[in-house]
């Protein structure tokens, strides 16, 4: 893949592809989120309602504290709603058991985090056959899968390289390429571009671009306005509730 110029700033092209919205993937409503720190209860979310369908390009943004994070781990099924309801694919999240939502994260949810979460001693096609493993999959099938998964991201040559051999951007496609190999329902990215540099971050939000257009479902958290403005809709929150949602301009 041709690096792309750094960028300082980015706008929306009036031709970019917007791809008409499928069936409702995850419907939460009422959602609140409660943490107690010593004799002090923290209210993260405050009633939320978020209704986000299949072929969708969201992006969430908020300042510190906003409970940002806390959502993203509710739609990552890597926590529940102290009250309200949350359906995945029609599922009740809200009232599953930690195995359940196991089940969830590992076939339905692709994740891609700042830190990359590479196992440093495995190639970049063990690291991404991994979730394969864990799904139980047969060895020649989840090297297929994961051979396909680092040609799409542009590392078809880059195979059998360690994460220390590799660039800030290449851990981040074996990242992407390891949350893509499973087929999931949606894409969650936590703050994607935020160990890269401009350029490499531009790369890698260009390769978002092409699984959006490939069809595709991406759910970017971010603190970055350029980051933000790439997804074709931005839901702000702000005091644990959602202070804006539409599309992008």
């Amino acid at each position: 893949m041709t690096p792309e110029p750094a960028h300082t700033s980015f706008h929306p092209s009036a031709t970019r592809v917007v791809r008409p919205v499928g069936e409702l993937v995850i419907d939460i409503e009422g959602v609140t989120k409660l943490y107690r720190m010593g004799d002090e209860i923290i209210r993260a979310l405050r009633g939320i309602n978020l209704a986000i369908r299949r072929n969708e390009y969201l992006a969430i943004m908020g300042p510190s504290g906003s409970g940002k994070s806390t959502l993203m781990n509710m739609l990552g099924c890597l926590d529940t709603p102290t009250a309200g309801h949350y359906q995945f694919s029609g599922k009740d999240v809200a009232g599953m058991v930690d195995d359940e939502l196991a089940d969830i994260r590992n076939r339905e949810i692709g994740f891609v985090f700042q830190t990359f979460n590479l196992l440093p001693r495995s190639n970049a096609l063990h690291n991404v056959e991994l979730p394969l493993i864990y799904a139980g999959l047969a060895r020649e099938e989840r090297i297929e899968r994961a051979t396909r998964a680092l040609q799409n991201v542009g590392l078809g040559d880059r195979m059998h390289h360690k994460p220390n051999e590799l660039s800030g951007g290449q851990r981040q496609r074996v990242a992407i390429a390891r949350a893509l190999v499973t087929r999931p329902s949606i894409i969650l990215a936590d703050e994607p571009t935020g160990n890269l540099d401009s350029k490499t971050g531009v790369e890698i939000m260009d390769l978002f671009e092409q699984l959006y257009v490939q069809g595709n479902t991406l759910i970017v958290v971010t603190h970055e306005e350029d980051v933000a403005l790439h997804a074709r809709r931005i839901v702000r929150l702000r005091d644990g509730l959602i202070e804006s949602d539409g599309k992008v301009a």
